[in-house]
């Protein structure tokens, strides 16, 4: 399927180009498939700040990305090489959910602070991918059970209206699994945080 884009810039030499470095970084099996163009398309666009074809897509520059889709087909290869494409005031680094879900189990509650308003002597909460968003537990600290990620959440919807904050995740719930787990609160905010970019769900494990 191929997507017409009216851009200044050349998405089919993006393309080549995030392939050569996907190379580079996961080995020479790594193949950007032309199936996957449509998203590729938009989450260059989004990346590049492309602001006539995010328009075009019905993406919104102000919001973050949540891309979704089933195991292995390339999530979290795909945001880290968009790390590549995104100006520096846009940086943002990926982070597996299930680490922090460790992290709280060691430190607490201070971790939500950590990944939403920021460590207490940092100056300024960081653009966040959050990778596989509910493959982590809800777990216990000291006896108190807690959801770690629907509360980091929680607390990123109140930097994104305050601050514009955006947030980045990849999962592969549905919108309705992200509600079971999370709640619907979070599910309302997370629609308000983010454009949905999602692979078709009968799309093949490319691992």
């Amino acid at each position: 399927m191929q997507t017409e884009i009216k851009s200044h810039y050349n998405y089919e030499e993006v393309i080549i180009w995030l392939e050569k470095k996907g190379i580079e970084l996961y080995g020479n099996h790594f193949k950007i498939l032309e199936n996957d163009h449509p998203i590729i398309f938009r989450l260059i666009a989004y990346f590049l700040k492309d602001e006539p074809t995010c328009f075009q897509f019905n993406i919104n520059l102000n919001k973050g990305i949540m891309l979704s889709g089933p195991v292995g087909c390339g999530k979290t290869s795909l945001l880290n090489l968009m790390k590549y494409l995104t100006p520096t005031e846009h940086k943002f680094f990926v982070k597996p959910c299930r680490d922090i879900s460790f992290e709280f189990i060691q430190d607490g509650y201070e971790i939500i602070h950590k990944y939403s308003k920021g460590k207490l002597y940092q100056s300024e909460p960081k653009t966040i991918c959050f990778d596989d968003l509910g493959t982590e537990n809800n777990l216990k600290y000291f006896g108190n059970e807690c959801n770690v990620m629907a509360e980091i959440l929680l607390s990123r919807y109140e930097l994104f209206t305050n601050k514009k904050l955006q947030t980045h995740i990849t999962t592969n719930l549905s919108a309705t699994e992200i509600e079971n787990q999370y709640g619907n609160r979070v599910r309302s905010r997370l629609r308000e945080m983010i454009n949905l970019i999602a692979y078709d769900k009968d799309i093949k494990d490319k691992r």
